[in-house]
């Protein structure tokens, strides 16, 4: 037995994991802890499923604040609210796992390990809201960690090495990369290709964002990616005067609830408007992912008091197969979808906001929704999450400000007058 084994008496690999947490928690030299801290990992990488949520709810049971502290700092602060006793308080009231937490990222390759480790949680969660505490800390922790300041952005280029490229691959969620020569494509002369970097992680990316190049606002994803480079009749390059935001990713299921995304587009667009004198505008053709979520249920049962008759009997034309491939079909439901569409984006809201996840995240950030694209994209997932309609958001430079702060403060949805004139 080594030195430091010696003198800590580690437990073994076969005992629970809970021994090592406490015998971790109780170290005061920064070696030791960093030794101890790599075993609880392994201890955890090991552990089955099972094993796994027992951890957690470990962290719950165990590791929170400890209550007798807790009250007796609560009751000095209410007789003398002072300096000493407000960071008495704050450190009663700062639960154990948090120390545990940061204790782990000693641990050679420990943030990634936590971040995979949150992603575990996040997945007992669905069963298991109780544990919402300690993802709570988790995310806390992770929020201070993965902050702007320590972000890198880097253009993803044919040239970054491959093994980043393979990753993009593999994380690109909205609109499949198919092989190497659609990449090639997706990083071609009119595209461009973006991600957030950490310097503990600097060959995984955190959030991507792919870019078209283009004349005006695009209105089909099959104009994004198709094999052709956008040219003129003439055969000339087209001289861009928009930025098309058509993906944006995030890559570590572990950081989900830490937002990279608003940063990401601020910064790409401002580093494409010094690249490109000629960028006027920059928008977005963005999926809704909830809206066929919230208008089958109606459609279904009828729920709806703002809808007539004939608009059911139209909708449930929706069942028939192939449905948009049948043009007087597809242009008679049209005028219909558009209006719910428009009633989704606008006026459906949980919480006060917005029920689509994607326009929570645009408009949060400042941009308005601009348009509305029937038949955007005919992949069999859009399809289903919002019968093939796509959805141009715009972050006009001179009001995303605005935008953004009227959002913020009393909810309103900044959308163009063709929005508004479907509602």
């Amino acid at each position: 037995m080594d030195f430091f084994g010696q003198i800590l008496k580690f437990p073994s690999r076969r005992q629970d994991i809970t021994a090592a947490v406490k015998s971790l928690l109780r170290i005061k030299g920064e070696a030791s802890a960093v030794k101890l801290a790599r075993q609880v990992l392994q201890l955890y990488a090991e552990s089955d499923q099972e094993g796994k949520e027992k951890f957690f709810r470990f962290l719950l049971t165990d590791l929170g604040p400890q209550e007798t502290n807790l009250s007796a700092a609560i009751e000095s602060y209410g007789l003398a609210p002072d300096s000493n006793n407000y960071l008495a308080l704050l450190k009663a009231v700062e639960p154990l796992r948090q120390d545990l937490i940061r204790t782990l990222n000693w641990a050679p390759n420990g943030t990634a390990t936590l971040i995979s480790m949150r992603a575990d949680l996040l997945k007992v969660m669905r069963d298991n809201p109780e544990l919402r505490l300690v993802d709570y800390d988790f995310q806390h922790l992770l929020t201070a960690w993965f902050n702007r300041g320590f972000l890198s952005l880097q253009r993803i280029s044919w040239k970054t090495p491959a093994f980043i490229l393979e990753k993009l691959i593999r994380y690109e969620s909205v609109h499949e990369i198919r092989d190497w020569k659609d990449l090639q494509r997706r990083l071609a002369d009119d595209r461009r290709c973006f991600a957030f970097f950490h310097p503990l992680l600097p060959d995984e990316p955190l959030i991507f964002v792919e870019v078209a190049l283009t004349k005006g606002l695009v209105s089909n994803i099959s104009d994004v990616l198709d094999d052709r480079h956008h040219e003129s009749d003439d055969n000339e390059p087209v001289v861009p005067d928009t930025a098309i935001f058509y993906s944006i990713n995030n890559c570590q299921g572990g950081l989900r609830g830490i937002s990279f995304g608003n940063f990401l587009i601020k910064q790409v667009a401002d580093e494409l408007a010094g690249e490109i004198s000629s960028l006027r505008h920059y928008a977005t053709l963005s999926p809704m992912p909830g809206f066929s979520a919230w208008l089958e249920p109606i459609r279904v049962a009828r729920s709806a008091d703002w809808l007539k008759p004939e608009d059911y009997v139209l909708l449930a034309e929706l069942e028939t197969r192939n449905w948009h491939c049948d043009d007087d079909l597809s242009n008679a439901l049209k005028p219909l979808m558009m209006t719910l569409c428009a009633r989704y984006l606008v006026d459906e809201k949980y919480e006060g906001a917005p029920l689509d996840p994607v326009a929570r995240f645009h408009l949060s950030n400042g941009a308005r929704i601009e348009r509305i694209n029937w038949l955007g994209d005919a992949s069999e997932q859009r399809l289903d999450q919002s019968y093939g309609m796509l959805v141009n958001y715009v972050y006009d430079r001179r009001s995303v400000v605005k935008n953004h702060e009227r959002y913020v403060g009393n909810g309103r949805i900044a959308a163009s007058s063709a929005i508004n004139s479907l509602r």
